[in-house]
């Protein structure tokens, strides 16, 4: 399995070929997926900007996320996850975003919603949206975030390959 770096390189690459710039919106993260993506000399020309909206409020002032969404199915959701890659498209001249959301532990978790729940969504200028809901368990705070970006880039990627432009 290749490095978050060569995985961070290979998208970078693509996005260059494309002519995509990547915004992301990162909650359980904390910045990681920017971190990682701007770790490469050069990112600059692909990375538009990161959001790092930890708290309900700044995905409200922020990204848009509706605080009535947040108090009823809660940050960590679908709904959220979309409403946030959506913000941040909206609040970017990115034309590809991915948002994170979940429960890195090692408290924080419910029986409906437990350690190591992340949704994520990733969106295009164009209208595509794709949510993908991992659970990866209660394998410790690094372990979550560092699955976190590893999906995270790999989401990117599938939306940046069949991007076309219009």
């Amino acid at each position: 399995m290749a490095t978050l770096i060569e995985q961070a390189t290979a998208l970078l690459a693509l996005c260059r070929r494309k002519r995509l710039k990547i915004a992301t919106a990162e909650s359980c993260t904390g910045g990681l997926i920017a971190a990682t993506l701007t770790e490469i000399p050069g990112s600059s020309d692909v990375v538009e900007r990161g959001f790092v909206t930890y708290s309900n409020e700044a995905k409200e002032t922020m990204l848009g996320v509706p605080g009535a969404m947040l108090r009823t199915v809660g940050a960590v959701s679908r709904e959220t996850a979309e409403a946030m890659a959506k913000g941040a498209l909206r609040q970017s001249h990115a034309e590809l975003a991915i948002s994170v959301t979940g429960i890195a532990g090692p408290g924080g978790g419910s029986p409906e919603k437990p350690v190591g729940l992340v949704h994520f969504a990733a969106a295009s200028k164009h209208g595509h949206l794709v949510h993908h809901e991992k659970h990866f368990g209660d394998i410790g705070r690094s372990q979550v975030r560092h699955a976190s970006v590893i999906e995270a880039l790999a989401m990117l990627r599938e939306l940046a390959e069949g991007y076309q432009p219009r």
